[in-house]
């Protein structure tokens, strides 16, 4: 049974973690890294399971919080450490920057075009779509774009207005507790909207199928349990497993401060990568665009929020100070979180779109310094500002989402072939 197999993928981790036992850095990414995949999958089915209890948007939610746990324990301890040893600061501002611009230009990227990529072999093989989710495509069945559900209008609020706050970060040059609270207020806000959502009829398969057929009390028994699991197995194999990745990339010649911003994000974020692709791959290209927006504004609120906090925790002050390459980087990561707002306004991936992001992502790679940072900067706010104006009818009912009373969530997941 695939349960008992990630189970027992997952103890061997948790023996040698609490065991004190040391292992290569190679054995470790691999003893590490299976129980972070097996963990994902346990993951993504207590989150569909869970559907029938909850609301959809509540329970991608809970997913996207517990798959980024990695993400905040390593964060957190950067910005902890550097509250008494001020050369950590540096660490925890790469190690958030890097990550959320890792979610948005390589996560929502790669997760949309296999969504894509996937949708559009079953509208080759047949024009009807399986229960709850429907596939359009014009003659020759090319897929074009993904449509995410009317309910995402919701998250991506959030998501704006988190954005605007962030700007105050690169402006003054520092994180501090205000905005760290406003960010903090946010989240609860976000957590407590989403809750009230309505609940729908899901469609469940596999693992998540059997799980979701269990008399009531022991479904919600099994799925609970199941969260907690893989929330304790993330949160016990997060360290140690990007410990092994960056000790692997130390071996092979690799900067530190790149291992930071990079490396240990990669390895950090892996469980949601995962989660993500599983809802791909199995034709759920709204659930898994989803979950990779709920941890956008979860590391944009929670996160960024809760930096400032466990800076004052380590015995730092009430506002965690960025030097001159993180000023430039969390600008760079906010004008990039504008963009992906501004361009979905109309609630559309287009493949084109996901190109754009992957490739300009990519570019930071191929032209680093400061020059390049700025100008990437500007190219990202660029697009953002012509996106908005090209929605702009969609700006205020976007901003406004957060506010209004829920509204049933459409359970239909649509693939739209061609941009409007």
């Amino acid at each position: 049974m695939p349960l008992l197999l990630c189970l027992a993928l997952s103890v061997p981790a948790l023996v040698f973690r609490f065991g004190g036992i040391h292992l290569a850095p190679i054995a470790g990414l691999l003893v590490f890294g299976a129980a972070v995949v097996a963990s994902s999958f346990l993951l993504a089915w207590a989150a569909e399971a869970a559907r029938v209890d909850i609301s959809g948007p509540l329970a991608i939610a809970i997913l996207a919080v517990i798959a980024v746990l990695p993400e905040y324990a390593v964060d957190l301890y950067f910005a902890w450490t550097a509250g008494h040893r001020p050369a950590y600061a540096s660490y925890a501002a790469a190690n958030m920057t890097g990550s959320n611009r890792l979610l948005l230009g390589l996560g929502w990227a790669v997760v949309v075009l296999i969504a894509l990529l996937v949708a559009g072999r079953r509208a080759g093989r047949t024009n009807k779509a399986r229960a709850g989710r429907t596939v359009e495509a014009h003659a020759g069945g090319t897929v074009k774009a993904l449509v995410l559900d009317s309910g995402r209008r919701v998250e991506l609020g959030f998501l704006a207005i988190a954005s605007i706050v962030a700007f105050v970060v690169p402006l003054t040059g520092q994180i501090g507790l205000p905005v760290g609270c406003a960010l903090l207020g946010l989240f609860v806000f976000y957590l407590w909207k989403v809750s009230r959502a309505d609940a729908e009829e899901p469609d469940l398969v596999g693992p998540a199928a059997r799980l979701g057929a269990l008399p009531t009390r022991a479904r919600r028994s099994v799925v609970t349990g199941l969260f907690a699991f893989a929330a304790a197995v993330i949160l016990a194999c997060a360290e140690p497993f990007a410990n092994s990745l960056i000790d692997t990339g130390r071996a092979l010649g690799v900067d530190d401060f790149l291992l930071v911003q990079w490396l240990a994000p990669l390895a950090s974020e892996a469980p949601e990568f995962i989660v993500a692709i599983l809802f791909a791959v199995h034709g759920r290209g709204s659930d898994a665009i989803g979950t990779l927006i709920s941890s956008k504004v979860n590391q944009w609120t929670l996160l960024v929020g809760s930096l400032p906090l466990a800076y004052l925790a380590g015995g730092g002050g009430a506002a965690l100070v960025l030097d001159g390459r993180q000023v430039e980087e969390f600008l760079l990561t906010a004008a990039q979180t504008l963009m992906g707002v501004a361009v979905l306004l109309t609630l559309r991936f287009p493949r084109g779109l996901a190109v754009t992001l992957f490739g300009l992502f990519a570019v930071q790679f191929a032209v680093p310094g400061q020059a390049a940072r700025y100008l990437l900067s500007a190219v990202y706010l660029a697009i953002a500002v012509a996106a908005l104006i090209r929605n702009r009818r969609h700006i205020l009912p976007t901003l406004a989402a957060p506010f209004r009373s829920a509204a049933p969530t459409p359970s239909a997941r649509r693939l739209s072939p061609s941009a409007r």
